[in-house]
C-alpha cells in the first residue's frame, strides 16, 4: 500500500509539469502608430534605448516563456506618452576680449574691476600693474579686484583718465552719461524787480571776552522774542530772530571769530551787518582789535555798542577815541561808524541800537527772491541721539521746503524735519530767517552751502562727482599765497601785486615799529598790505583770518599755538616766524625784490636713457646711456615717460662704474639716482637741466 500512494504522488506531480502554459496575448495593431511617432521624437540615445526594449535579444529554445500576469496585459496594451523633448540650447558666445585704449584717452570702467581688465584696457601686461600695487601696498594678482582710488591711481600713472560707470538696475547697456550740474546762483540785482522781496537781515555780534556779548543778547532775546516765551525761552538753535516794530532781525548767537572766519574762509559771507561790543569801563582790548580786523577783512558794516554804560567807570568818549586810533571813525566825529551807549544790565540803549540796525538794513536794500532756487548757508552742524546728523541754517535765497532734495558739500539729502528758533515745527522757511534741518546723511561742514536740487537722483550723481573731485584733490596741499609768488597775481601786469600780511609780535611798540619799516619799503610793482597786526602768539583765529584773506603771517619773538599748527597744515597758511627784527624786515624786502623776477631761465643740458634698474640696499638705480649733452651731479633732472613729465627734482647721486663724479659727458654709461624718486622704468628719459634766475632791482 506505501508503494501504491507513493507511486500516484508521482503521476500527479507528471502531470502536472506537463501542463501546457498559456502564450501571451498578442498586442493590438493599433499601438503600433503612437509608437513610431514617439520614437521619431526621442534623441538618438533615448531612441535606441527605446528600440532594444521593444526587440529583445531572442531566447534560447529550451527556455521556457514567462508568464504574463493580468496587470502586465494591461501595462503593454497602453499606449507609450508622447513627451516634447526641447532641443539642447547651445552653448552661450565667449564675452569679446577687451580692446586696448591709447594713452591720454578716458578709461570707462565699472568697479571693482580685475586687475587683468584694466591691464588689458590700457594696453599693458598684467605683471607691470601687479608691480606698481606692490609699491602702493597692494599684494594682488591677475583676479584681484581693484577699487575706484586704485583704478584712478594706476590710470593717472599711465596718462589715462579714468570715469567711472555707475551700474544702474535693470539696465545691462552703460546709458549716456548725464552732465548733472549745480543749480548757478542768480545775484539779487539780476532778478526781475517783481519777483524781489525785502528780507531779513543777518547780524553777527563780536567783540572782547567779559565785555558783556552774552548779557546783551540774553536782554534782546528776552524782551524782543514772539510773547508767550519770554523769560522761559529755550534756545534750541544756533540762531534766533527778534521782533522790532515792524521788522524782525536775525542773530547769529555763536562764538564770533571763530564762525565768521571759517564761513569766509568756505566762501559763505552770510552776515550783513557786525555789531562790535566794547566795555565802557574798559575800552578797546585785544579780541576787539582781533574783531575789528575780521570786520574789516569781510567788508562789512560795523555798528559799535558801547556797554557798560551804567557804570560809575564808563568812558564812552574814551572808547570812541579808541576807536579811531583803529581806524573806526564815529559818526560824532564826523565819521561813518554809527556808535551807540547800552546797558545789558538796564536795557538802556537796546531799542536805538536795534532801531540802528533796522536803519542800516534798509540802506543796504537787503532783498531776496523768495521763488529763486533755494539757497542756505550752514552756521552750525551737529549729530544728536534720534535725530541723526543736523545743522542750522540760514537762507539766503528761495524758500526752505520739507521734502525738498538737495546737496550740500559733497554729500545729498533730503529735508525731513525743520525747527525754528523756539522748536516749534515748520514747513518751510523764508530768506534771511534760521532754521535747523535734518536729513544730512553727512555732518556737513560749517560755511558750506545747502543747494536745491531738482531731484534725489540728479543730487546723488552732483554727490558722487564731487567726492570723485575730493579723492583726487585729497593729497593736493591748498595753494594760498607766499612771499615769493605774489607776482602771479599782477595778471596782465596793468595792477599791482599785493602782498597781504599778518603781523604777530611779543608786544605793541614792536609791533608798530616793524609795520612802519616794512610801510617804508616802496616799489612800483608791488604793495604790502596789513590785514591785522597785534601783540600776541599766532591763534587758530589768526590763520583762520590769514587763509580767508589769503595773506601771510610774520611773527617775532611769538610762538604758533597748538590749535593753530593743526589748522596751518590743513589750510596751507605760509607762517614765518623771525627773532632778530633786522632778518624780518630784510625778508620782506627780498621778498618783494623777488616779486619782481617775471621768469626763471632753464637750459636744457643733456638727455640720459634708462637702459637697466638696479636694486640697491637702499632703493633704486637707473642705469642710463647720455644720449646727448651731459649729466651735472649739482643740477636739476625730470624723468620723462612717453613725452610726460612724471618726476622732477634733484639728483642725488651720479656714478661712472663705482666712482662718484661731477659730469658724465654724451656717448658714456652711467649711473643715476634721484632724490625721493625710485619708480624708474627702462626707456624712460632723464633731462638734466639748470635754473637761472635774473636779479632786478626796485
Amino acid at each position: 500500500m506505501p508503494g501504491e500512494k507513493k507511486k500516484e504522488v508521482l503521476d500527479l506531480l507528471g502531470s502536472k509539469r506537463k501542463k501546457p502554459v498559456a502564450a501571451p496575448a498578442p498586442e493590438p495593431a493599433k499601438t503600433t502608430k503612437p509608437k513610431k511617432a514617439a520614437l521619431d521624437l526621442l534623441t538618438p540615445q533615448r531612441r535606441k534605448k527605446s528600440q532594444v526594449a521593444d526587440n529583445p535579444a531572442p531566447a534560447v529554445e529550451d527556455s521556457p516563456a514567462p508568464v504574463a500576469s493580468d496587470s502586465a496585459k494591461e501595462k503593454t496594451i497602453q499606449p507609450l506618452r508622447v513627451e516634447k523633448i526641447a532641443p539642447t540650447p547651445a552653448p552661450a558666445a565667449e564675452p569679446p576680449a577687451l580692446q586696448a585704449q591709447p594713452v591720454g584717452s578716458t578709461i570707462n570702467v565699472r568697479v571693482p574691476v580685475p586687475v587683468a581688465d584694466l591691464a588689458a584696457l590700457m594696453g599693458l601686461k598684467p605683471f607691470k600693474l601687479l608691480g606698481e600695487l606692490v609699491r602702493m601696498g597692494v599684494f594682488a594678482n591677475p583676479a584681484t579686484l581693484l577699487d575706484s582710488d586704485q583704478v584712478a591711481a594706476l590710470c593717472e600713472k599711465h596718462g589715462f583718465v579714468y570715469e567711472r560707470v555707475k551700474r544702474e538696475k535693470g539696465a545691462g547697456v552703460k546709458a549716456p552719461t548725464e552732465d548733472v550740474r549745480e543749480p548757478e546762483a542768480v545775484a539779487p540785482e539780476s532778478e526781475p524787480e517783481d519777483m524781489l522781496k525785502t528780507r531779513t537781515p543777518i547780524v553777527t555780534v563780536m567783540g572782547h571776552v567779559d565785555h558783556g556779548k552774552t548779557s546783551l543778547l540774553d536782554y534782546i532775546r528776552r524782551t524782543k522774542v514772539v510773547a508767550g516765551e519770554a523769560g522761559g525761552i529755550t534756545q534750541h538753535i544756533g540762531a534766533y530772530s527778534v521782533q522790532h516794530g515792524e521788522h524782525v532781525i536775525t542773530f547769529i548767537d555763536t562764538p564770533g571769530h571763530a564762525i565768521f572766519t571759517e564761513m569766509r574762509a568756505r566762501g559763505a559771507d552770510v552776515t550783513d551787518i557786525v555789531v562790535l561790543v566794547v566795555a565802557a569801563n574798559d575800552g578797546i582790548m585785544p579780541q576787539t582789535k582781533e574783531a575789528i580786523m575780521h570786520a574789516k577783512a569781510a567788508g562789512k558794516t560795523i555798528i559799535v555798542a558801547v556797554n557798560k554804560c551804567d557804570l560809575p567807570a564808563a568812558d564812552p568818549v574814551r572808547v570812541r577815541t579808541q576807536l579811531m586810533e583803529e581806524g573806526l571813525v564815529p559818526t560824532d566825529f564826523g565819521g561813518q561808524v554809527e556808535c551807540v551807549d547800552v546797558s545789558a544790565a538796564t536795557g538802556q540803549g537796546i531799542d536805538d541800537l536795534l532801531e540802528l540796525i533796522c536803519l542800516q538794513a534798509e540802506v543796504l536794500e537787503l532783498r531776496a527772491n523768495p521763488r529763486a532756487n533755494c539757497r542756505a548757508s550752514i552756521i552750525e552742524a551737529r549729530v544728536e541721539q534720534g535725530k541723526g546728523n543736523s545743522a542750522t541754517v540760514i537762507v539766503q535765497s528761495g524758500t526752505l521746503k520739507i521734502g525738498m532734495p538737495f546737496i550740500c558739500g559733497p554729500f545729498a539729502g533730503k529735508v525731513k524735519t525743520l525747527l525754528n528758533d523756539r522748536g516749534e515745527n515748520i514747513k518751510r522757511v523764508s530768506p534771511g530767517m534760521p532754521a535747523e534741518v535734518s536729513g544730512f546723511l553727512e555732518t556737513p561742514n560749517v560755511g558750506d552751502e545747502l543747494v536745491e536740487m531738482e531731484n534725489e537722483r540728479k543730487a546723488r550723481k552732483l554727490s558722487e562727482e564731487r567726492q570723485e573731485e575730493l579723492r583726487r584733490e585729497r593729497l593736493a596741499i591748498p595753494k594760498r599765497s607766499r612771499m615769493e609768488d605774489v607776482l602771479a597775481m599782477m595778471g596782465d601786469g596793468t595792477q599791482k601785486a599785493v602782498l597781504r600780511l599778518l603781523l604777530k609780535a611779543d608786544v605793541q611798540g614792536s609791533v608798530e615799529a616793524i609795520k612802519k619799516a616794512i610801510s617804508d619799503i616802496k616799489s612800483e610793482k608791488v604793495e604790502c598790505e596789513f590785514i591785522g597786526a597785534a601783540a600776541g602768539p599766532v591763534s587758530e583765529s589768526d590763520v583762520l583770518l590769514a587763509s580767508s584773506s589769503d595773506a601771510v603771517i610774520l611773527g617775532f619773538n611769538v610762538k604758533v599755538e597748538t590749535n593753530a599748527v593743526r589748522v596751518v597744515k590743513s589750510e596751507g597758511v605760509q607762517v614765518k616766524i623771525f627773532s632778530i627784527v633786522y632778518e624780518l624786515i630784510d625778508q620782506v624786502k627780498d621778498a618783494m625784490l623777488g616779486l619782481l623776477e617775471p621768469e626763471t631761465r632753464e637750459t636744457v643740458l643733456g638727455h640720459a636713457e634708462i637702459k637697466q634698474i638696479y636694486k640697491l640696499n637702499k632703493g633704486k638705480a637707473a642705469g642710463s646711456y647720455v644720449s646727448d649733452g651731459k649729466m651735472l651731479r649739482t643740477a636739476e633732472a625730470r624723468v620723462l615717460r612717453d613725452g610726460q613729465v612724471v618726476f622732477d627734482g634733484r639728483m642725488s647721486t651720479l656714478r661712472r662704474f663705482k666712482d662718484e663724479v661731477e659730469e658724465v659727458k654724451s656717448g658714456l654709461e652711467c649711473g643715476i639716482r634721484l632724490a625721493d624718486y625710485d619708480d624708474y622704468e627702462e626707456g624712460d628719459i632723464i633731462e638734466c637741466y639748470s635754473l637761472e634766475k635774473i636779479k632786478q632791482t626796485l
